[in-house]
């Protein structure tokens, strides 16, 4: 089975209408140019609102459904496409996530996942914004495969992304967004940039599946002045089941990443690669404990 996945890298427009006719715009011409599957960043709706802690930013979160989950449903619906969205969910007073919304050729929800793992870092405050998710682990059935959908932080985590491979799924997704603090001297950048793309690639080869990570682009400022901002590193990519890549996209400009991916070959290459089949499942109980002291 092959699919042609694309992913829509670009920087914030300032606003939910403006980003939204950007992303159907985009999708256009991906679907276009052949795609089936569509992947966007994580939060496209607007800023990266999260540099600093502000109780007004909650404005943001939408219900689910709501206006964006409509309007993405009846893009995916109009243009035949799988779609992986990203909203701030608002689930109940006070109560809020960062969630990923899958649309199966249709305006209805196939499913959603919510981050599980929230960071708490200087101009990445998402703790006070994000109750961690409660949905598990569980991949997305679609008309493109079984997806497993994750979110930005979940990247750095091998265990999120093997138990997505061990209930099925056929891919690994990743809404992100992250980037530099200006303040880096460029072999600092260098050295994240590349531990960030070697551990998405490390979870393909781990796993024997395609990983795509569709991050954000462009200088976004600290609303409050008391840092230099972000600076989004886009280099969104799509890599195969033995970590090469399929296609890689700039780290300054905005993009339409497109690849094939054929899923047959995680059999292929599980079957010289069997790490599933050798996995010494009778000795990893203290996986579960925080620290072995």
């Amino acid at each position: 089975m092959s699919v042609c996945v694309a992913l829509i890298q670009h920087a914030n427009r300032g606003c939910v209408k403006d980003n939204l006719d950007h992303i159907e715009g985009q999708l256009e011409k991906a679907a276009q140019a052949g795609a089936q599957l569509a992947l966007l960043q994580e939060l496209h709706n607007g800023a990266y609102f999260c540099q600093q802690e502000d109780i007004n930013e909650f404005d943001r979160g939408e219900a689910i459904p709501g206006p964006s989950s409509e309007r993405l449903g009846l893009i995916a619906e109009r243009l035949s496409l799988v779609l992986v969205a990203s909203l701030f969910e608002r689930r109940a007073p006070g109560l809020y996530h960062n969630t990923a919304l899958v649309f199966d050729r249709s305006a209805a929800i196939a499913g959603r996942y919510r981050k599980m793992h929230i960071p708490d870092d200087p101009g990445f405050r998402e703790k006070f914004y994000f109750t961690p998710g409660d949905l598990g682990f569980e991949p997305i059935k679609t008309s493109a495969g079984k997806l497993g959908v994750l979110v930005c932080w979940d990247q750095w985590y091998p265990e999120a992304a093997r138990l997505m491979a061990l209930k099925g799924a056929d891919l690994l997704l990743y809404p992100t967004a992250i980037g530099w603090d200006p303040m880096d001297d460029d072999a600092e950048k260098s050295r994240q940039r590349d531990a960030w793309i070697t551990a998405q690639r490390a979870h393909a080869i781990a796993n024997g599946i395609p990983v795509l990570s569709c991050n954000r682009v462009g200088h976004e400022p600290d609303p409050y002045g008391s840092s230099q901002g972000i600076q989004f590193w886009g280099s969104s990519f799509v890599a195969g089941p033995q970590g090469e890549f399929l296609a890689q996209a700039s780290s300054a400009d905005e993009q339409i990443l497109l690849a094939t991916l054929d899923l047959s070959r995680t059999e292929q290459v599980r079957r010289i690669w069997p790490f599933l089949r050798d996995r010494r499942i009778d000795a990893y109980a203290d996986l579960t404990r925080r620290f072995i002291d």
